[in-house]
């Protein structure tokens, strides 16, 4: 494995301010870091099913769904 020089001593000295290895610091990293994309791809994934999902509708229809009130308040009586 490469890393670019920049990371590899950023990790370094993460890593002698936490007092652990050089190994440890990186696993955590890439475990982070590919957690956060899972995270987008789900993301991604829900927005494509909710554009899918209300594809059909008009614009009064989204704003019914929502519960915007379309019509001018009434005066009481």
């Amino acid at each position: 494995m490469t890393l670019p020089a920049d990371s590899l001593t950023q990790a370094a000295s993460i890593a002698r301010a936490r007092k652990v290895n050089l190994s440890t610091v990186i696993s955590e990293a890439l475990a982070n870091g590919l957690q956060a994309y899972a995270a987008t791809e789900r993301s991604e994934e829900i927005l494509s099913a909710y554009k899918k999902a209300f594809s059909g509708f008009s614009e009064e229809e989204l704003l019914l769904l929502d519960g915007v009130v379309l019509d001018p308040p009434r005066k009481r009586r």
